[in-house]
């Protein structure tokens, strides 16, 4: 089985952000390293962590992003100097388009809750995003009466849309696409083909849905297990199915999912303090639900191969931790100074 594992030395941390070479940041898109979760596994069951903040901006996100983007290009309907990018998100495929975008000469505008951890703010900010804030919860939601961000984000780019590109992650194949054709096929070469059991949290249904769908045209009998967030979360990039409608994307391809599971606030944590412990991973909430979900599978397993997707590290969320409990602010301090396994992201915070 091939697994990369790549870590950045401390000297490397910057106190401030910074934005990577443009002429290279694109290229850096995808090829994240697979790792195994030594502390967790066992003789015959094994779990692997797919670490998407390896992405040159931070998340699985950049990925769906560019995608969307060329997608767009091709067609015609972004023009340099021209089009405005505006997208609804909860951080992540914000980041994501305001790096690329500013990498290839497009301006973005981004509506995102006020919830939102203001790490994730300020890096929009950086990166030249004009932000939109909105008094939704934690993810724009889907549905009527119930998308505040997405709906202002609509409001704002119909009247003009000789300007104005939505990307729409929530609806846009694209989306799709991007894990289709880097994200399942990275997985498959990366376990020789041997993985049984592929774990991540759901949002837009892009990652889940083009990720299983390549797995599972590989091999049929691979499980796939989606994880949805609890009611009122805390969980930047998941959502909860019962407060909030599934996307169209997520409804064309639901049927790969076979199993659902539901992570708590509260779990989470407690498995980013864990990771943080065993593993010396700082990771973002949603990964911490992946790893409680990975645990609880693995436990009804007599052998197995399960991968998880990591979407983002813990950089972004300093103040949710220290606001939650799960660190103090030293604490926080101390376990980003020992953390491995952080890339050199096209941004820093410390």
């Amino acid at each position: 089985m091939t697994t990369t594992t790549t870590t950045s030395p401390s000297s490397s941390r910057s106190s401030s952000l910074s934005i990577d070479n443009p002429n290279n940041v694109i290229e850096r898109i995808g090829r994240t390293p697979l790792i195994e979760l030594t502390s967790f596994s066992t003789q015959k069951v094994k779990l692997f962590a797919k670490l998407e903040w390896f992405n040159p901006f931070g998340s699985v996100k950049d990925r769906a992003a560019y995608w969307m983007v060329m997608d767009a290009e091709r067609k015609g309907i972004l023009k340099k100097d021209k089009s405005v990018i505006i997208e609804p998100t909860s951080g992540n495929t914000g980041i994501a388009l305001a790096g690329i975008a500013a990498s290839l000469g497009y301006k973005v505008e981004i509506v995102i809750p006020d919830k939102v951890s203001e790490e994730t703010k300020r890096i929009l900010r950086h990166l030249g995003a004009t932000l939109h804030e909105t008094s939704d919860d934690l993810c724009p939601r889907v549905g009527a009466g119930t998308d505040q961000s997405i709906a202002l984000a609509k409001a704002i780019a119909k009247p003009r849309p000789d300007i104005y590109y939505m990307p729409n992650q929530y609806e846009n194949d694209a989306n799709f696409f991007a894990h289709y054709e880097s994200t399942g096929p990275e997985i498959w070469s990366q376990t020789d083909g041997k993985i049984s059991h592929f774990l991540t949290g759901c949002g837009t249904g892009g990652t889940i849905t083009g990720t299983a769908t390549f797995l599972k045209e590989k091999k049929r009998d691979i499980k796939v297990i989606a994880i949805q967030a609890q009611r009122n979360h805390l969980l930047q990039g998941l959502r909860n199915f019962e407060e909030s409608s599934m996307p169209d994307l997520f409804k064309r391809r639901e049927n790969v999912v076979d199993e659902w599971m539901t992570a708590t606030n509260d779990d989470s944590f407690n498995m980013v303090k864990q990771l943080a412990a065993k593993e010396r991973l700082l990771v973002g909430p949603s990964s911490g639900s992946v790893m409680d979900s990975m645990l609880k599978t693995a436990e009804k397993l007599d052998s197995g191969i399960l991968v998880g997707i990591f979407a983002d590290d813990g950089r972004k969320f300093k103040s949710l931790y220290t606001q939650q409990n799960v660190f103090t602010g030293d604490q926080y301090e101390r376990e980003l100074k020992s953390a491995k396994n952080l890339s050199s992201a096209a941004f820093m915070l410390n």
